[in-house]
């Protein structure tokens, strides 16, 4: 998370404790100690059990984040761009309009291409009860998008108000009962699908062969189909698209073209790229990073049950 402030903290200076910026102080000046004030704070098992926060990055991160955890639990919403976070579980893309949840101490990385908009929420791992155990995408409900702004606008404080609890209470149950989204990309874990599962996300385009990839990895193609359905639940073939369509997430958040992307990540053509993912996420590609901009319903995630068959 600490890179993500690089180009700008993205706490408004309102939600930090009030002694972090004195009355004539310069801005620039107290930038370090905002920074390292909100980090204190957002990383604390005790005081509010919920803090809020507005994500603001102009630009995205240069380098993905390498593997680290977090003492609270994260909530982050995306409303524009899109992020992109490994776990032991796999990786998951947040487009706008999806949340992504990590429970305490869940290593992960963070990758940020182009600008991010959005909020996030962190837990003390004593409110987590009954929470998902496991890093997963969550649908946000209007209550739930509502009471996590009302929890952005409050100032870090060691103890929560009769009002705070009752927040953070309706916060947590909205939680629970939120829908998990299929945004998911699971890995493999034996170690020559994992080879094969990390030459394909280095390069999404490679076209080789169920057959040439089980001799790339030391396996009959018979043991390949079987195994890497029985370790991501998906089959090889529907992974490799799944794999790709994530990467044109991606390319599409940078502003490439359409007809760029499909080329580059080989599909036959720009109508067989488009129809690949209108039929995974329910809208074109064009349309489906605007969406949460225009109050639309977010779109259907990687994996999502309409889409996979």
């Amino acid at each position: 998370m600490d890179d993500i402030f690089k180009p700008s903290p993205i706490l408004r200076p309102a939600l930090l404790p009030p002694e972090s910026v004195r009355q004539g102080a310069d801005p620039e000046a107290a930038r370090p100690l905002l920074k390292q004030r909100a980090l204190e704070w957002l990383e604390r098992e005790d005081g509010l059990p919920a803090i809020g926060f507005r994500i603001d990055s102009p630009i995205g991160l240069a380098h993905e984040v390498d593997w680290h955890m977090h003492r609270r639990a994260q909530l982050i919403c995306v409303e524009s761009g899109l992020l992109t976070t490994r776990t032991r579980h796999g990786r998951w893309s947040l487009a706008p309009g999806s949340a992504g949840w990590m429970p305490p101490a869940e290593p992960h990385t963070v990758t940020i291409d182009g600008p991010l908009r959005g909020w996030g929420m962190v837990l003390v791992p004593s409110a987590c009860a009954g929470l998902p155990t496991e890093p997963c995408v969550l649908g946000i409900s209007t209550l739930l998008q509502a009471v996590t702004l009302r929890i952005c606008d409050w100032m870090p404080t060691d103890t929560a108000s009769d009002r705070q609890q009752h927040l953070v209470e309706v916060l947590l149950d909205e939680i629970r009962a939120a829908p998990r989204q299929r945004m998911h990309l699971p890995m493999p874990r034996d170690r020559r699908l994992l080879k094969i599962a990390s030459q394909l996300l280095a390069d999404p385009a490679d076209d080789r062969s169920l057959a040439q990839w089980a001799q790339f990895a030391g396996l009959s193609t018979r043991s390949l189909t079987r195994h890497f359905r029985e370790e991501t639940t998906l089959s090889f073939a529907h992974w490799r698209q799944q794999a790709r369509l994530a990467e044109a997430l991606r390319q599409l958040s940078e502003g490439h073209a359409v007809a760029d992307i499909a080329h580059g990540l080989g599909f036959s053509s720009s109508s067989a790229f488009v129809t690949v993912f209108r039929r995974h996420f329910g809208v074109p590609p064009g349309r489906y990073l605007a969406r949460s901009g225009q109050g639309l319903d977010p779109p259907r995630g990687l994996a999502s049950p309409p889409a996979s068959g």
